[in-house]
């Protein structure tokens, strides 16, 4: 690990961030170019004393998590990212691994998509990015690594409300996906060991992954208990990013429905939120 040119790198790519780009608000009280340190820490869900160490070249070893949350919070690209994983004394991210970085291109779609929630998910359910919006609406991103593993190893599946049916038809759906996800990349060990860490962490996805099932991610409405607004039932639509098996995933609701009002409540006080 070469901690100085990581530290270097680090600062540099830091520099070349407008806060605009990854939705946060420009202020007039900025004294640096880029985004701040703490603003690069909640993006990638580290600690902003881990930043400032990792800045200064004391920092320790980062995990691949850790570098895979640092590249996509500096909107690197594939040469810069695979500089990062080495000078971090890792591999960078091979083929037959499940794709987890978002490129910028779908970076910026995202961040354009002002008026509705939308977060992006690799194809094992991790999550990859997401807007303001869905922050707002589904609750802090910034500690919620995996789906999946929230939903049967976790104590609750965030804000989202299922019948009894539909619990039964998304777990089913749910554990389809991971084995897709296999049958595509047999050689990813983080997935394999996912696998492997709900198999023996919960009976019923044990039981499920015994079943058989296989699927891929579909279009649905989910119900969400909102702390401050109640309930509300929303279309969850899937955008598909072939190239990189991700998938951007979109929640909306029909003009003039008391959904449509909520999630124009929602996205002002979020924009309050992140002014603040």
């Amino acid at each position: 690990m070469d901690r100085a040119e990581l530290a270097a790198v680090l600062r540099t790519a830091r520099a070349r961030v407008e806060p605009a780009e990854v939705g946060l608000p420009v202020g007039s009280r900025r004294q640096v170019p880029g985004l701040r340190r703490e603003e690069v820490a909640q993006l990638a869900g580290v600690s902003v004393d881990y930043v400032v160490r990792l800045e200064q070249g004391r920092g320790p070893k980062p995990s691949t998590q850790v570098l895979n949350a640092l590249t996509r919070a500096l909107r690197l690209g594939d040469d810069d990212r695979n500089l990062v994983f080495r000078l971090a004394g890792a591999e960078p991210p091979l083929a037959g691994r499940v794709p987890m970085l978002v490129r910028p291109s779908v970076l910026r779609i995202l961040d354009r998509m002002l008026d509705l929630p939308a977060l992006v998910l690799s194809a094992k359910s991790d999550v990859l990015a997401w807007n303001p919006l869905a922050d707002t609406l589904l609750g802090d991103f910034s500690a919620r690594r995996n789906l999946i593993r929230e939903r049967f190893l976790g104590e609750r599946f965030g804000r989202v409300r299922l019948s009894e049916e539909d619990e039964d038809r998304t777990a089913a759906h749910c554990v389809g996906c991971l084995r897709t996800a296999q049958a595509r990349y047999p050689g990813d060990t983080d997935l394999a060991h996912l696998i492997a860490e709900l198999r023996s962490g919960s009976a019923r996805f044990d039981d499920l992954w015994r079943a058989g099932y296989s699927s891929t991610v579909s279009t649905t409405t989910l119900a969400i208990e909102h702390p401050a607004f109640g309930s509300l039932t929303l279309d969850c639509d899937i955008l598909l990013v072939p190239d990189a098996d991700q998938t951007v995933v979109v929640y909306s609701a029909a003009p003039g429905t008391p959904e449509a009002t909520t999630l124009d409540l929602l996205r002002v006080t979020g924009a309050e939120q992140a002014a603040r």
